[in-house]
């Protein structure tokens, strides 16, 4: 079922309005490339937060949950619900130290932490690999779910509806920076919010409602076993993916606990350390808690609308394409066009981001840091711009060199689970220096990529067939997620290691970073040496914040999803414990010590 003529008159309604909206409204001309990318550190926080979860919402999740869904039930979602414990460490730990350091990246940061030759080629090195190569596998993964979702929804040459969407994309960012950006962002989240949400409602009532979904979906029996399930069951999966599970919500979490790339773009944005720090919280509860749910009722309502047993070559090849065949299947003429636009913008919102803060490397890291450190304030726009249009062209190759949304999502996790402990430990620990970075992030890199470096020993006859089976059973996707974990401890005790056999960074630098950010944690010989500076509060608020937002962020998360699934009681209960959960974390949030603070007493 195609579009109909109702539907492209709404689809080029919303685009005209996003586009009114960036030219006409968004009258933000950049002086230079502090307010080209952080737009002057002027903004509030439940405009950041909207639009860091609106990046979420791109073109790929939704196609990744429905995925999930169909192959291995509700509990495959934890492959994102997890982050919500590390979003709600960043909350109490470290987004007020971001915005306090006052950066434009947080490649930047490494300078402002460590010294000498070591410190300027780790900086270079991150910003090429987390800039570039990292957000170019984002942006590739994000391009394929919007040629996927072309291909199914508009009829057109898949390679052109992306074309003139990225078109669109790339002239907004160019004109704005990300001022523009994250106001379009509110407009692109609330369409995509609420066109999904709709759908998910059609979905409940062509099947019957909450209860009846639960029952048909669980009835099927080509269903994955265990459908229902919101936590693994050893009944349902076996021994190893309950192990991967574990490793997820109880290690992995901690890739995500400081923030990185486009989040912390966000939170240098805002107006000050306690926006930043809201910001950060109504992001987990946007992106984790309001956005999944509609998806997960879509995918399990496309088990019983589109059985498995009964999918096309093409689905069964591709359960990703089940959203937009369930879009087709469910939406009337004229909502099935205010879906798609917000498809659309959605992925436009997602490769602003990516492209606005890709380019802050290039520009700030690279560029001005390495090549050309002497331009006026016009040359680096130019050359931001520049640097924009680059990295959009190196990301639709990418977009062509994979097929699986979700298998670029696990790769992602596993390189950047290696480096998490030490991107912690840099904030409370003195000793840390740059080689320790950059032990843990080679490792991570050859790690991660081991089943590489034995197909090439192999192909010179170094090792036996038995060798090469052996390990690439260990590189195999089922254990990606244990192999994350290994990975975590051996790098992070490699960094150790060459920690304690390499110099301390240089006093004066150590001394000035602890001056700017005022840091808690284990600073001794420099806190001794500025007694007036050190945070003497105690820490026992800040843990009992986090932990306290952890259960409302899940209690919250579950209350809706046994609403959606008819388990009345049950979310009922847990809609009390995220409420009582919830207010003790807003007090937390309220009463963390910030820098601002300081200065007004």
């Amino acid at each position: 079922m195609g579009l109909a003529l109702l539907d492209w008159a709404v689809i080029a309604g919303y685009l005209l309005l996003s586009i009114g909206i960036g030219v006409f409204v968004v009258k933000h001309n950049s002086k230079n490339i502090t307010d080209f990318f952080v737009a002057g550190r002027n903004l509030p926080w439940w405009l950041l937060g909207t639009s860091i979860a609106a990046t979420w919402f791109a073109t790929d999740a939704p196609l990744a949950v429905t995925a999930l869904v169909r192959s291995k039930g509700i509990y495959g979602n934890w492959l994102w619900w997890y982050l919500g414990t590390g979003i709600m460490m960043m909350v109490f730990f470290y987004a007020k130290y971001w915005r306090r350091s006052e950066i434009l990246t947080d490649a930047e940061m490494i300078e402002l932490r460590y010294s000498g030759t070591s410190a300027s080629i780790l900086r270079g090195f991150t910003a090429a690999f987390f800039g570039i190569f990292k957000n170019c596998i984002s942006l590739g993964w994000i391009m394929l779910a919007m040629l996927k979702f072309s291909n199914i929804m508009l009829g057109w040459s898949a390679e052109f509806a992306l074309g003139i969407t990225l078109a669109f994309a790339l002239l907004h960012t160019l004109s704005s920076g990300i001022k523009g950006v994250v106001i379009l962002d509110m407009l692109h989240f609330s369409a995509g919010t609420v066109s999904t949400i709709i759908l998910a409602i059609l979905v409940l009532i062509q099947i019957g409602g909450p209860t009846e979904l639960a029952e048909q979906t669980a009835a099927r029996a080509d269903a994955p076993a265990g459908v229902m399930d919101m936590l693994p069951d050893l009944s349902h999966i076996g021994l190893t993916e309950m192990i991967a599970f574990v490793c997820l919500i109880g290690v992995l979490w901690l890739g995500q606990a400081q923030g990185d790339g486009y989040i912390v773009q966000r939170l240098f944005s805002a107006k000050d350390e306690k926006h930043a720090i809201k910001a950060s919280l109504w992001f987990a509860v946007a992106g984790v808690v309001i956005l999944t749910w509609p998806w997960i009722v879509v995918g399990l309502g496309s088990i019983v609308i589109l059985p498995i047993s009964e999918a096309s070559e093409a689905l069964l090849a591709d359960p990703e394409l089940a959203y937009p065949m369930m879009i087709n299947e469910v939406l009337p003429v004229g909502l099935r066009g205010l879906l798609v636009a917000a498809f659309m913008a959605a992925f436009m919102s997602t490769v602003d981001t990516h492209l606005c803060w890709g380019g802050s490397y290039m520009v700030n890291d690279i560029y001005k840091r390495f090549i050309h450190s002497d331009g006026n304030d016009k040359h680096y726009l130019l050359v931001s711009r520049i640097s924009i249009v680059l990295l959009l062209a190196l990301s639709a190759v990418a977009a062509w060199q994979m097929d699986s949304i979700a298998g670029a999502w696990i790769y992602i996790i596993e390189i950047v689970s290696g480096i998490a402990i030490i991107l912690m430990l840099r904030w409370f620990w003195w000793r840390i220096n740059a080689w320790s970075e950059i032990a843990s992030m080679l490792s991570a890199l050859i790690l991660a990529n081991g089943f590489l470096w034995i197909k090439w020993i192999h192909s010179w006859g170094w090792v036996g067939d038995s060798a090469l089976e052996m390990v690439n059973g260990w590189y195999h996707e089922d254990v990606a997620l244990i192999r994350a974990t290994v990975l975590l401890v051996l790098c992070t005790a490699i960094s150790i290691v060459v920690t304690f056999i390499t110099k301390p960074v240089d006093n004066a630098t150590l001394l000035h970073f602890y001056t700017k950010v005022r840091p808690k944690g284990w600073w001794g010989p420099i806190a001794k040496q500025l007694p007036n500076l050190v945070d003497k509060s105690s820490s026992k608020g800040v843990w009992l914040g986090f932990l306290f937002g952890v259960v409302f962020l899940n209690s919250i998360l579950f209350s809706v999803g046994h609403a959606v699934l008819g388990r009345y009681g049950n979310a009922f209960i847990l809609l009390l414990v995220g409420a009582i959960c919830g207010w003790l974390t807003l007090k937390f949030v309220a009463s963390t010590k910030t820098q601002e603070v300081d200065a007004n007493s």
